[in-house]
C-alpha cells in the first residue's frame, strides 16, 4: 500500500462494491488507508462498519481506536483498545495502546481540574540567560563574533532577537548549520521562540499582504510566493529557496501552515521560518495549520523531535508560538489564503481578523473551519471526512468571495499528485509543497507566484535527497500507529 495510498482506497472501494455484504477485513484495510491520509472521520465510519460486520475482528476496533485517538477522543479510543485486549489478551502492542489511551484520559482530567485563567505561560517565567553556552559549541552567534555574549550583555543579546533586529548573517549561518545536520544553541532557540510569541500575539488573526514594489534586488517582476504544507521536509524547503531565492522584503513568502510533523527535520524547518521572520518581518508570513497543535505534534513526531534535539521546555515554547500564529492572510485585498478552508456560515474578513487566539483550536467554530475544512465538488456542506470541521461546496466558496469582494481562495492541507489542484470553477486552489510526502506518496510539490495582476503562476518541483532519517522517526507511543 505504501506509495499508493490513494490508489489503494479506490481499489478497496471497488472491491467492496462487488460484495453482497460488508467485509470486515477490507473495511479495516480501507480505514487504515484513510488514517494514513488523515481522513479520520471516514476511518471511523469504515471501522465501525467492520465492527458491525464482524464484532470479533480485532483490527476493526484497532483502526477505530487509532482514529479516535487522533481526534482527541481518548475515552472512545480507550474503549476500542480495551476490546482489542479482550479479543487478543496476549497482544502486547494492544496493551501498550490501551495504557497510552488511559494515560491520556487521566492527563486530560487532571488538566481540566487545574486549569486557571491565572496560569503563567512558560515564556513569562523562563529566562534563557540562565542557559550556559559551552566552549564546545561550534555554531553561529547572533552578535557575529566567535563567542557568545556574556553576563552583563544579556539585554543586548535579547534585543538581537526582537523583530527586525536579528542579523541576516546569523540566519544564513544557522541555515547552513542545519544543512550540515547540526543545531543552533538552545539559548538562542529559547530567545527566538519567546520573542516570536510576543510578536505574533500583537498581530491580528488575518494578515494583510501587499505585492512588493519594483526593486533592483529582484530581477523578476514583483510577486508574493505562496507555499503549502512543508511537513518537516527541510531539504525540500532549501530547494524552494534555491529555485526561488531566499525570503527578503523584495521576495516575500507566505507559508500556509503545517510546517512540522511527519518529516523528521521539522525543527530545522520551523526555526528557519521563524529566524527569517525576526530578521525581516516583511520577508515571510506564516499561517497556522492543523499540525501546529499539541495533539498532532504528540502523534506525528514534532514533540518527540524537539525533546530529542532540545528538551520539553523548548517544546512548550513552540506550542506557545503556534497558538499565536495568524489564521489567514489576504493578498492585495483579493486573494484569501488559509490552511484548511472556509467557514460554512456567512463570515466577513472583519470577523476572521478578530478571532481570539492563544489557545488550542476548539472542536468547532471559525478557527476550526479555517484550519481543518476541505472543499467538495458538490454544493452545500457535509461532515468532514477528517472528523473535524466541514467540507464546503463551490456555492459556499462563491458566497464567501462575493461577500468579501475577493477573487480567489488558496488553501493547502491536502496532498495533490501535481502539487496543486484548481477546483470550484477556478475559485479554489490547493497548493502542497512537500514532494514525495513522507518519502512514500510520489507526489510533486508546488508553489504559486502572485504578481500585480493576481493571476496564479505555478512552479512544480520534485523531492530532494535527505539524510537517512525516516519520516516519523521521532514519533513514539501512539505515534507508531500513524507511520
Amino acid at each position: 500500500m505504501e506509495g499508493h495510498i490513494l490508489e489503494s482506497i479506490e481499489l478497496y472501494s471497488e472491491a467492496l462494491s462487488f460484495l453482497a455484504a460488508p467485509n470486515a477485513i477490507i473495511l479495516s484495510n480501507r480505514a487504515q488507508a484513510f488514517i494514513k491520509v488523515e481522513n479520520y472521520g471516514l476511518a471511523i465510519l469504515d471501522a465501525s462498519a467492520a465492527v458491525e460486520a464482524d464484532p470479533s475482528y480485532p483490527k476493526a476496533y484497532y483502526r477505530r481506536g487509532t482514529a479516535n485517538f487522533a481526534l482527541n477522543k481518548y475515552k472512545s479510543a480507550r474503549k476500542d483498545f480495551k476490546m482489542v485486549c479482550k479479543l487478543k489478551p496476549k497482544d502486547r502492542d494492544a496493551r501498550m495502546r490501551y495504557t497510552a489511551c488511559d494515560k491520556m484520559v487521566k492527563e486530560a482530567a487532571f488538566a481540566a481540574a487545574i486549569v486557571s485563567t491565572e496560569t503563567i505561560p512558560l515564556s513569562d517565567s523562563y529566562d534563557p540567560s540562565d542557559i550556559v553556552i559551552s566552549m564546545n559549541y561550534d555554531g553561529p552567534h547572533p552578535n557575529g563574533g566567535e563567542a557568545c555574549l556574556v553576563n552583563g550583555e544579556m539585554d543586548k543579546e535579547n534585543t538581537l532577537f526582537q523583530p527586525g533586529n536579528l542579523p541576516m548573517e546569523f540566519v544564513l549561518s544557522a541555515v547552513q548549520q542545519f544543512k550540515d545536520q547540526k543545531l543552533i544553541h538552545k539559548r538562542y532557540v529559547a530567545r527566538l521562540l519567546i520573542n516570536c510569541k510576543r510578536y505574533f500575539e500583537t498581530l491580528a488573526s488575518l494578515t494583510e499582504i501587499r505585492i512588493p514594489p519594483e526593486s533592483t534586488e529582484n530581477e523578476n517582476s514583483p510577486h508574493v510566493t505562496v507555499c503549502g504544507d512543508t511537513h518537516g521536509q527541510f531539504y525540500d524547503v532549501m530547494n524552494i529557496f534555491q529555485m526561488n531565492g531566499y525570503p527578503s522584503s523584495s521576495n516575500p513568502y507566505l507559508f500556509n501552515g503545517d510546517f512540522v510533523d511527519r518529516g523528521s527535520f521539522s525543527v530545522e524547518v520551523i526555526l528557519t521560518f521563524l529566524m527569517f521572520k525576526m530578521a525581516c518581518p516583511g520577508c515571510i508570513y506564516l499561517t497556522r495549520g492543523n499540525h501546529e497543535t499539541k495533539n498532532m505534534n504528540r502523534i506525528y513526531g514534532f514533540e518527540g523531535e524537539v525533546k530529542a534535539k532540545f528538551d520539553d521546555k523548548i517544546f512548550d515554547l513552540f506550542l506557545e508560538v503556534f497558538c499565536q500564529l495568524p489564521l489567514a492572510a489576504v493578498i492585495e485585498d483579493k486573494v484569501f489564503v488559509t490552511h484548511g478552508g472556509l467557514p460554512v456560515v456567512p463570515t466577513s474578513l472583519a470577523e476572521i481578523k478578530k478571532i481570539k487566539r492563544g489557545c488550542e483550536p476548539p472542536e468547532k467554530g471559525l478557527m476550526s473551519d479555517l484550519m481543518w475544512s476541505d472543499p467538495q465538488p458538490f454544493p452545500g456542506k457535509s461532515p468532514s471526512k477528517r472528523g473535524v470541521g466541514y467540507s464546503f461546496g463551490p456555492d459556499i466558496t462563491e458566497a464567501f468571495l462575493k461577500k468579501n469582494d475577493l477573487k480567489l481562495l488558496v488553501r493547502s492541507h491536502e496532498v495533490k499528485d501535481e502539487g496543486y489542484l484548481v477546483e470550484h470553477g477556478g475559485k479554489t486552489i490547493t497548493v502542497f509543497s512537500a514532494p514525495n510526502y513522507c518519502d512514500s506518496m510520489g507526489n510533486k510539490g508546488a508553489f504559486i507566484h502572485f504578481g500585480k495582476d493576481l493571476e496564479p503562476k505555478f512552479t512544480q518541483f520534485t523531492e530532494q535527497p535527505h539524510p537517512e532519517i525516516r519520516p516519523m522517526a521521532y514519533a513514539a507511543g501512539m505515534g507508531g500507529l500513524f507511520s
